[in-house]
């Protein structure tokens, strides 16, 4: 399952709405919709994830959260390390090929770890 398709699914289910009437009012099958939920399918584009956030009657920052995660919510990211150190080679094809052995704990405290060094090169 995507972040996107998670916060769907809640934001859905809070509503008392399912799948077939979300696939029905967009324009889509219910198959994509289960799709976009469980990530067998890339990120929705922009004008589709407007279109969830007015069906849902999402507006401000519940709108902007679902925005947010859509964008990072592809099931299968590119990560381009051409051009840069051999270490940040390493640390992508390190993360590519051990990703499905981290437990949920162990992304949040490496995703917590990056976001610091992150922030301490930004100030």
């Amino acid at each position: 399952m995507t972040p996107f398709g998670q916060r769907m699914r809640e934001l859905r289910a809070e509503r008392g709405l399912t799948q077939q009437q979300q696939a029905e009012q967009l324009g889509v099958s219910k198959a994509y919709i289960s799709a976009l939920e469980t990530g067998n399918r890339g990120r929705p584009s922009a004008p589709f994830v407007d279109q969830i956030c007015a069906w849902l009657g999402l507006i401000w920052d519940d709108a902007e959260e679902l925005k947010t995660l859509a964008a990072i919510s592809h099931p299968k990211p590119v990560v381009d390390a051409s051009g840069t150190h051999p270490e940040a080679v390493a640390f992508a094809n390190l993360l590519a090929q051990n990703i499905e052995n981290l437990d949920r704990d162990a992304c949040e405290r490496l995703m917590a770890t990056l976001r610091e060094e992150l922030a301490s090169r930004q100030g």
